[in-house]
């Protein structure tokens, strides 16, 4: 057989080809008299690819047995198509049964609730929602790879395993080695964790900022990108135990610079998607949001709108609406919250900054007023929260400070506080949330169905 070439390569070929092997799994098959039509499939685009098998084949009988899911290679000659929605077609001259299926295979030709296929995630990316959702993962990674290293900044990989808790809100997964039905015992009984694997506490990290602004401190712009972990008992569609986020860190840059950053990559990923991801975004146009489309370049067309979080809390006191969660100063915006000012009041993406220094972590540059920290949250409509960051507190008396209000050992964070003993510079970063980009781009409105195999409360099949 000839090289495979891709079924997205073969739909887009500008000549008919006299040979040519295309693979894939079979999503319909329909008989004639001396016909089939296999519908193909591969996963590079969300088109099929129609193929013609003539009874003259010499395992003709066993094409006609063929059912949805199957695994063939097909040579043939690549032609005009005949019917109506693509513009090319295969005819058979050879059809190779790579593997199997019975009727007992899952996805089938009808709809399928998302609930269900959360079951079957091994067998969902071969949907046409979920082939196209992994598509635009996909192409939506590379873009953020391709802004940052356009515009001068370093990769930096931060550790997974870590002994540093970055929010210090303790919703830490701790790593061990210790043996649960035998732990090693302090005096006061408390396991000693002084006789694991690393020799003290270590978890899976919450954030790999710390880290990053070591590098910001060296490097100038850097950026990590990977998976990150919090035992948040929250169940809900914006919340998961393992997702991934994308963490610049800017030395000399302050709160403004931030926000800018922050709104020229969202709006750049929407700009990217709309160009390379167009047929995967008419599909979820079509079958998940219809204003899809139009919210992605309304978003486009507008600067983010920018307010104080003490004019948010004006402004949804004086709203009169009735939320779940009553609006108090010094407490966090919910959801809610979030998407009113995005969808009713401001009906575009808006960054709140400024807030009350009790709700934030101890990291952040205290403002003049003695009360508020350099906090930025970039809320969307739809999500909510997108984007969390700060200027980063590079003073050190102050960042000493901090870490003792927020009940935490500055031994423990010794490393960090050189980074100010040693060369301070203003210096910021945020957090971007790679799902919740992805939930907005594609209008899917579940976290755990842009994640490969989600980890959630209870569950973390596969």
């Amino acid at each position: 057989m000839p090289p495979p070439t891709s079924i997205k390569d073969a739909l887009k070929s500008a000549a008919p080809a006299p040979s040519i092997q295309v693979r894939g799994w079979v999503r319909t098959r329909r008989d004639s008299k001396d016909f089939s039509f296999i519908e193909l499939n591969d996963g590079s685009c969300l088109k099929n690819l129609q193929i013609i098998a003539k009874n003259t084949l010499p395992n003709y009988d066993a094409v006609q047995h063929l059912i949805t899911g199957a695994s063939i290679a097909v040579r043939g000659a690549l032609v005009a198509s005949q019917g109506k929605g693509q513009s090319w077609e295969v005819v058979a001259e050879e059809i190779e049964i790579v593997g199997s299926s019975d009727d007992t295979y899952p996805l089938q030709k009808k709809g399928h609730t998302p609930e269900f296929l959360r079951e079957i995630a091994h067998l969902r990316p071969r949907s046409n929602l979920f082939g196209a959702v992994f598509r635009v993962r996909s192409r939506l990674a590379f873009a953020i790879h391709q802004f940052f290293q356009d515009r001068g900044f370093v990769y930096v990989h931060t550790p997974i395993i870590t002994g540093s808790d970055c929010e210090g809100a303790g919703e830490l997964f701790r790593v061990t080695a210790i043996d649960p039905k035998n732990p090693p015992r302090r005096a006061d009984g408390e396991i000693d964790y002084a006789q694991d694997f690393f020799a003290r506490s270590t978890y899976l990290t919450v954030s790999g900022q710390l880290e990053a602004e070591a590098f910001a401190c060296a490097l100038s712009k850097v950026y990590t990108f990977g998976p990150t972990f919090r035992a948040e008992n929250s169940n809900t569609s914006r919340h998961a135990n393992e997702f991934w986020m994308i963490e610049p860190e800017m030395a000399f840059c302050d709160l403004q610079g931030n926000m800018d950053v922050a709104e020229e990559i969202v709006k750049y990923l929407i700009r990217d998607i709309r160009e390379h991801c167009a047929e995967d975004l008419e599909l979820f146009g079509k079958f998940v949001d219809k204003e899809l489309l139009t919210r992605l370049d309304f978003v486009l067309e507008r600067p983010f709108q920018r307010i104080t979080y003490t004019e948010a809390v004006e402004l949804l006191i004086k709203s009169g609406e009735k939320f779940e969660f009553p609006v108090v100063y010094g407490a966090n915006l919910q959801s809610e919250h979030e998407r009113w000012l995005t969808e009713k009041h401001f009906k575009c993406p808006v960054t709140v900054f400024d807030y009350p220094k009790e709700i934030k972590p101890f990291y952040m540059r205290l403002n003049d007023d003695g009360k508020t920290v350099t906090a930025m949250d970039v809320l969307v409509p739809g999500i909510g929260e997108i984007v969390g960051g700060s200027q980063r507190e590079e003073r050190f008396e102050v960042l000493e400070e901090n870490i003792r209000r927020h009940k935490m050992d500055p031994a423990d964070y010794k490393w960090y506080l050189d980074l100010r003993r040693y060369g301070t510079v203003p210096h910021a970063g945020f957090g971007l949330g790679f799902e919740r980009m992805l939930m907005f781009v594609t209008g899917v409105s579940n976290i755990r169905d842009v994640i490969p195999f989600a980890r959630t409360p209870g569950s973390a099949e596969f």
